[in-house]
């Protein structure tokens, strides 16, 4: 039986994937993981299907991220649910970025976490002028996962550093300047996209309806972003950020001191990590480790109250500021868990 959270669709040699949950912004949960999961596994060696394409239902966006709620409760009942979904998901994303098929993602409107998990890591990844694509989690206490961390390692100079920290949405234009994305359509070309896409190849579909984007307001913006964030100490790029004197960096300033402590600090520790990783999976297998401590952080579950369930956007957090966070809770953050490691390796394709 289909999952109706994910539709499983055919068209001429096009396997489309539509998540569909719109009244939540196609948030994943772990059966449209398992869903998907299982389309790409049933399609990778089928002759039939020449191109996979993944897009959203409804207007707001291709996926809000991951299933939160359902995370805090398991986090408040020291449940094992979320270690399972992010282990599953985790091993989709470097699914698909190792796929023997192209992958089109459309990447229109708001993608979060999760959908740039799902999103990011594909062959051809497709922006439009209403994207707005972020990694929200230290906001809630958490840390980017999905592989965020190996792709805002890689951004231009110190870009991904500060998207990261600050949870900023970037545009599609800077989604193309950091590497997150390759192609700028326009969304009124997208369901003349999609059809072409059934018999025409990805790349000479895509291409077609492409054109140069925008210039990137973050790229501008470098002088001051490299400046302020190449430096292994979150409390640093807080005093820089509030000389530099531009008006950017002190939103950014502001914004960063908002969030939760433990989550800047372990944040940037992993962003630098991951710098010295050389594949995604090696990055992945990092991220479990630090999202299931992560999970038993009292500022994970105190983020999502505030945030997602009583949404008094006002949280407490433990520590309250950076230069209370613990040595020993960063280091523990990135300790093997032994026979719990997500254990993926990169696929040799020689």
């Amino acid at each position: 039986m289909q999952n109706p959270d994910v539709l499983v669709q055919r068209d001429g040699h096009l396997g489309h994937l539509v998540l569909n949950r719109p009244a939540a912004m196609n948030a994943l949960n772990h059966g449209m993981v398992l869903s998907v999961a299982a389309a790409l596994d049933a399609w990778e060696f089928d002759d039939a299907v020449s191109t996979v394409l993944i897009s959203g239902a409804g207007e707001r966006g291709l996926c809000a991220g991951g299933d939160i709620v359902s995370i805090y409760h398991d986090a408040r009942t020291g449940g094992n649910g979320s270690e399972q979904f992010w282990r599953d998901e985790y091993h989709l994303n470097a699914r698909i970025s190792r796929y023997r098929k192209p992958i089109v993602v459309l990447m229109d409107g708001v993608v979060l976490g999760g959908g740039v998990g799902i999103s990011a890591h594909a062959s051809h990844r497709v922006v439009t002028e209403r994207s707005r694509i972020g990694m929200p989690e230290t906001g809630i206490g958490f840390v980017p996962d999905v592989g965020g961390t190996f792709l805002l390692s890689r951004a231009p100079g110190e870009t991904g550093t500060h998207a990261g920290l600050t949870g900023a949405m970037v545009s599609g234009a800077d989604a193309i300047a950091m590497g997150l994305a390759d192609h700028y359509v326009s969304s009124s070309h997208l369901a003349t996209l999609v059809a072409e896409l059934a018999g025409r190849a990805a790349s000479a579909a895509v291409a077609r309806y492409g054109e140069v984007p925008p210039d990137s307001a973050l790229m501008e913006a470098r002088w001051w972003i490299d400046e302020a964030y190449a430096t292994d100490d979150a409390g640093t790029i807080l005093g820089r950020l509030a000389r530099v004197g531009d008006p950017g960096a002190v939103k950014a300033a502001a914004t960063i001191a908002a969030k939760s402590p433990t989550a800047i600090t372990v944040t940037l520790a992993a962003l630098r990590r991951a710098r010295e990783l050389p594949t995604l999976e090696d990055v992945l297998n990092q991220e479990l480790r630090v999202s299931l401590r992560a999970l038993r952080w009292p500022d994970f579950a105190e983020g999502i109250r505030a945030q997602l369930v009583d949404k008094d956007r006002n949280p407490s957090w433990t520590p309250a500021t950076i230069e209370e966070v613990p040595a020993d809770v960063v280091a523990q953050a990135f300790a093997d868990l032994g026979r719990q490691e997500l254990g993926l390796v990169p696929e040799n394709n020689g």
